[in-house]
């Protein structure tokens, strides 16, 4: 099994940034991918951004690409979500998730361990 827990999420100004961070714990983490997603309520959960193991494979949505960065510390068995440039539809609950394969991953069916989310919220 694999834990995954997030934090820094919060409420903030548009225009405002946010790091997310989560915590991997648990069975041994080796080559495996990590990606973050988004639900707002009544919504879908969807896709954020996705990380490789060697964090040479990036993926983004095109809503966040340009304000947001993902990036690991796999010694540290933690990945990170930089949010700039905040807007009110960034608002939503964020979650982690890794996936025991190689690869940049965008749909939640691939994911096997999931956190249990953070909040953010956008004012504008």
């Amino acid at each position: 099994q694999v834990q995954l827990v997030e934090s820094g999420g919060g409420l903030v100004q548009a225009g405002g940034s946010l790091r997310l961070s989560c915590a991997a714990s648990g069975r041994t983490l080796v080559a495996y991918s990590m990606g973050w997603f988004r639900q707002a309520p009544e919504k879908e959960r969807e896709f954020v951004a996705a990380i490789s193991w060697s964090a040479t494979g990036l993926a983004y949505a095109d809503s966040v690409k340009g304000r947001f960065t993902i990036s690991r510390e796999n010694g540290q068995n933690t990945m990170y979500l930089q949010m700039n440039s905040l807007k009110p539809e960034d608002t939503a609950v964020y979650y982690c998730a890794v996936v025991m394969r190689p690869g940049t991953r965008r749909e939640p069916d691939e994911y096997d361990y999931w956190g249990q989310g953070t909040q953010v919220t956008v004012s504008s």
